[in-house]
């Protein structure tokens, strides 16, 4: 998950384009964007609390640059960004989920501590219609230590929940008015931990993260809520489970898990439009893997294997996001330490062929997102303390700098809302 501090990279090419970043201040009222649409939000979830004196042994983890969930009113023209408060917390809200509706966000807060137990946690809140304040509803425990990622159910009954320091996954039941209830079900990852070295990383890496233990790493429904799908970076496996939408539970599917490459990693993982094709990304072994996925049983078949990086790239890299395109004609993979996103095109089969790489305007991008428009491409430079935003390209699928930056300390992840779709 997070690297040794002696991989850092030159922080040098960032500072030539900082002249244009805008004020960590005030914004202007909301107003409606010319486009069709209403008021366009973004929330972003940062590492917000002194982490070095929680989890003492990750001598690399941020120092909590951000101030907790951070929002922000978007130009759907620009792509520009104004700040427009902060919900203050100082328990790392690193990954947020917008319900459905737009009425409720949950943030998986990245700490290890509950009062005296060795639980993170995970907090819902009320949206406001008016201007996209959030009201905290509750918080309850995640089911285990340090819980990175989280996402809804497609029901919107309930909230997934990865706990990377816990190597576990927890199902949180969302009550009537959006509060959420103690989990229906927990599973804690078991298994053989892959080797130190990755199996296809880049020749001359040092990439080692998450190896020396269990890791549960992202977690979410398939498109049908049918199934349940869980990597575990240390064990190199995605789990699959069936979801009773009834109880909450997870059983296992007929193909309860598929193993990786040992060493590489999994980190993330995105379906394709059409629901047949299945991308993961690992983070040791830099590659991208296809699979076809069968909706009738989860079951996972491996096809391609393609690295994140360019053509004869060599040295240390650890991949972050992965997203397919909403036309579904572009897959873009994260690199950090090289510092870029990889674009590659997606053929009639489904296979990725390399496009292009392109730099962004940051150091170490932990994850990005599209705009609902699907006009603009913003990248979360965790150790940059940015977001950075690019023009796409729906052609090509290239990247292209608006200039545009917003300082945000520490950014984890961007989430969209449209107030006027909040029902």
């Amino acid at each position: 998950m997070i690297p040794p501090a002696n991989s850092r990279r030159s922080f040098l090419k960032v500072s030539a384009g900082l002249a244009g970043t805008t004020l960590l201040a005030g914004g202007p009222p909301l107003a409606r964007s010319a486009e069709a649409g209403g008021p366009l939000l973004a929330y972003v979830g940062t590492f917000s609390s002194p982490l070095r004196d929680v989890l003492p042994t990750q001598v690399d983890l941020p120092p909590g640059n951000g101030r907790g969930i951070h929002r922000f009113h978007v130009d759907r023209e620009t792509g520009a960004m104004t700040p427009a408060g902060v919900h203050e917390m100082g328990t790392s809200p690193s990954c947020l989920a917008l319900n459905p509706a737009g009425t409720r966000l949950y943030s998986a807060n990245e700490t290890d501590r509950q009062g005296d137990e060795k639980q993170g946690t995970v907090s819902a809140f009320a949206v406001d219609r008016a201007g996209g304040e959030l009201e905290p509803l509750n918080t309850v425990r995640s089911g285990g230590a340090g819980p990175t990622f989280v996402s809804v159910h497609p029901s919107g009954r309930f909230v997934l929940v990865a706990n990377y320091f816990g190597g576990s996954v927890a199902v949180l039941p969302i009550l009537p008015d959006g509060r959420l209830g103690e989990a229906t079900d927990i599973k804690v990852d078991a298994g053989k931990l892959g080797p130190a070295r990755a199996a296809n990383a880049p020749p001359g890496t040092f990439a080692f993260s998450g190896h020396d233990r269990t890791h549960a790493h992202m977690i979410q429904a398939d498109p049908s809520g049918r199934f349940v799908l869980h990597v575990d970076l240390g064990l190199d496996r995605i789990f699959v489970w069936r979801f009773d939408e009834r109880t909450g539970k997870l059983t296992p599917a007929e193909m309860p898990a598929v193993a990786l490459p040992p060493g590489d990693g999994p980190r993330h993982f995105h379906f394709h439009p059409n629901g047949r094709w299945f991308y993961s990304i690992q983070e040791e072994g830099s590659t991208i893997v296809l699979f076809d996925y069968d909706a009738r049983t989860g079951g996972l078949a491996p096809r391609q294997t393609i690295s994140s990086l360019p053509p004869g790239f060599a040295g240390s890299n650890f991949c972050s996001e992965i997203l397919v395109s909403a036309d579904g004609r572009f897959v873009y993979a994260g690199n950090r330490l090289h510092d870029s996103v990889g674009i590659f095109a997606v053929g009639p089969d489904g296979t990725l062929s390399f496009v292009a790489d392109e730099w962004t305007r940051g150091n170490y991008p932990r994850s990005f997102s599209f705009d609902p428009a699907g006009r603009f491409f913003y990248c979360c430079n965790q150790r940059a303390d940015n977001i950075a935003v690019f023009r796409v390209d729906r052609q090509s699928g290239g990247l292209a700098f608006t200039g545009h930056y917003s300082p945000v300390g520490n950014p984890s992840m961007i989430a969209f809302l449209d107030l006027a779709k909040v029902s």
